[in-house]
């Protein structure tokens, strides 16, 4: 899996703009426009998703998150990284069950997010972005294709990633996952499309590859509001 996210909840204006290029940092700069903003962006507090059958909360402001999973919940500071796990209500925090589950929730976060917001962390700290042309997507749209690499971010920094842009939109609509920043081929290519309006941020729920929706987003939501029991609740929570 994909395991490499900046750690900051707010977009950020701070790549690494002596080894990009321009073309390809502008082309980010209006991907991230055409998608709220960074000021939409750092205005949204709270976002919820479910992915591989997991719902996930997180505060951007506070670096809380929740995680649910059929009847385990764990819920954790991402800054400390110390937490509180359940199973069916009861407190396992201190069995040796719940110690992985606590240790887990930031390396599952780092994953778990990128997959879903990675358009606005275009532009991290640390992210390299190369213009590598005009492509087609695997649908056939006209793209233009940017490469990100890294240094220094993330739990797996030797990652690459080239991402299409559309053309006519101005979205990111496919993404190629490659292990290793050296390797020629990718290790994936999936769609990144069903965009819609959550709050001030757009988002795409949308993951197929080849027609299969395993990997799709659901229940995406965000709000400047929740109930506090949703970081105290050791039971599975209605979603959002």
């Amino acid at each position: 899996m994909v395991l490499l996210f900046s750690f900051s909840g707010k977009a950020q204006d701070a790549n690494n703009a002596t080894d990009s290029d321009k073309k390809a940092v502008d082309i980010a700069t209006k991907v991230i426009k055409n998608m709220g903003g960074t000021d939409g962006w750092n205005k949204t507090r709270y976002i919820a998703w479910t992915w591989r059958n997991q719902y996930h909360v997180w505060d951007k402001y506070e670096n809380k998150f929740r995680l649910e999973r059929d009847t385990l919940v764990v819920v954790a500071d991402l800054n400390t990284k110390q937490g509180k796990a359940y199973s069916k209500g009861k407190d396992i925090s201190d069995s040796p069950q719940g110690q992985k589950l606590i240790q887990s929730m930031y390396p599952v976060w780092v994953n778990d997010s990128y997959w879903l917001i990675m358009p606005f962390k275009l532009k991290d700290s640390g992210v390299t972005l190369k213009y590598k042309g005009e492509g087609k997507t695997k649908a056939g749209e006209e793209a233009d294709l940017l490469e990100l690499t890294f240094e220094n971010v993330g739990v797996t920094p030797n990652n690459k990633y080239v991402v299409a842009v559309d053309k006519k939109s101005g979205l990111v609509t496919e993404w190629s996952f490659y292990r290793s920043a050296t390797d020629e081929k990718p290790g994936f290519t999936r769609a990144w499309n069903n965009y819609k309006t959550y709050g001030k941020i757009k988002m795409a729920s949308g993951r197929a590859m080849d027609g299969d929706p395993k990997m799709d987003m659901s229940n995406i939501a965000v709000s400047q509001n929740i109930p506090a029991a949703v970081f105290n609740s050791p039971l599975p929570m209605k979603r959002l």
